[in-house]
């Protein structure tokens, strides 16, 4: 496998991935870490789907597994988020330029906020060309949303409270949170690995996520399956 060239496409949910996994044909699948790994074909491209389950851990597993099961080319991380910007509405998709993580806090020992300690870099970067490929095949296949690229930001938390958004922004200049992103680009980063982290925006940058995230889910998730299918499709590996 490991001479092959396969996508890894990882989901934090099952909605995610389910509707992806639908569309894979010559599928076989394999359970490792309690993580059902569907490989196979989809838009032409070999792939692996996995969903990772929610949070940094589950995560990281889940993309180092993908790294030394299948030597997978590159990641697409698919998702949704909480808006961190009043210019991004629900259902629009941001493409993360970088991510990094609000929780790691070791300012005793010198390091700002979001800085790992004894890590070469603050924020890890995405893959420009992919980046590129998703934001022209976004333009066609969700033309009713808009396209943000900027920086993803990841913790342990579901953040709905506005000031805490506020905070967040503030030091991290983030576009969205959400709880897996940054450890999936860690991952890749010390692997050497380009990545794509995708984000389907959910609830807007207030205090009304309870409010918006059922009603909007659907839509989010929609968005983000059309983008990925779209990514490998144009995607040339």
């Amino acid at each position: 496998m490991k001479d092959r060239k396969i996508i890894g496409v990882i989901g934090a949910m099952e909605e995610e991935v389910s509707r992806l996994k639908e569309q894979m044909t010559d599928v076989e699948v394999r359970t490792k870490a309690s993580m059902d790994f569907y490989c196979g074909k989809l838009q032409g491209k070999e792939v692996v789907v996995v969903r990772s389950g929610i949070g940094k851990v589950n995560a990281g597993i889940c993309t180092q597994i993908l790294v030394d099961e299948y030597g997978i080319c590159a990641i697409i991380n698919t998702g949704i988020a909480g808006s961190l910007r009043a210019e991004i509405d629900i259902g629009d998709i941001v493409l993360s330029t970088d991510a990094l993580q609000h929780d790691v806090e070791a300012s005793a020992f010198g390091y700002p906020p979001g800085q790992i300690p004894r890590m070469d870099t603050f924020s890890f970067e995405a893959d420009a060309r992919l980046r590129e490929t998703a934001k022209v095949a976004c333009q066609r296949v969700n033309p009713d949303i808009h396209v943000h690229e900027g920086r993803i930001v990841s913790g342990d938390q579901f953040i709905s409270d506005k000031e805490k958004k506020q905070w967040i922004t503030a030091n991290f200049d983030g576009y969205c949170t959400e709880m897996e992103g940054a450890a999936i680009a860690q991952t890749a980063y010390l692997n050497q690995i380009p990545f794509l982290i995708i984000r389907a925006i959910s609830d807007k940058a207030d205090d009304s996520a309870h409010e918006d995230y059922p009603a909007f889910e659907a839509k989010a998730i929609t968005h983000c399956v059309n983008l990925t299918g779209a990514i490998l499709q144009d995607y040339i590996v």
